[in-house]
């Protein structure tokens, strides 16, 4: 069993099990993969992020990222509709890799149903999920 305390889970976020991390501050919502996940994709080539304005239920796939050894889903946590996406990304998808709870992050997200929010899963959840994952 690999020790969990090599990977990095910021105890102010929520997590799915899905491996997206979400940071909520008022309506919206900022969100990316955790450093688990970046270090199970291995190096960040390429990342398609959403346009704009685009509309998404929770649960529906809003980006695509691709690395040198897998191609992977940003998982939509909470329904809401895209306010920004984080055009960095285009020339330096990488930071996903250095930094994926800072520079790395993905979307943000103005929330339509903040009752969602109580659905997501805190830290200590979270980590059992990798734990089992890495059992």
């Amino acid at each position: 069993m690999v020790n969990i305390i090599e990977h990095e889970f910021p105890s102010e976020l929520k997590y799915l099990q899905t491996h997206e991390w979400v940071r909520i501050q008022d309506n919206i919502a900022t969100v990316g993969i955790t450093d688990f996940a970046q270090h199970q994709l291995g190096d960040i080539v390429y990342v398609e992020l959403p346009e704009i304005g685009m509309a998404f239920d929770k649960g529906s796939n809003v980006a695509e990222i691709e690395s040198v050894k897998a191609v992977g889903e940003l998982i939509m946590p909470l329904s809401g509709k895209i306010l920004e996406v984080n055009t960095d990304l285009a020339d330096n998808p990488e930071s996903v890799n250095s930094s994926p709870y800072g520079s790395g992050w993905m979307v943000k997200i103005e929330l339509s149903n903040k009752n969602e929010i109580n659905e997501l899963l805190s830290v200590e959840a979270y980590q059992e999920i990798v734990e089992a994952e890495k059992a």
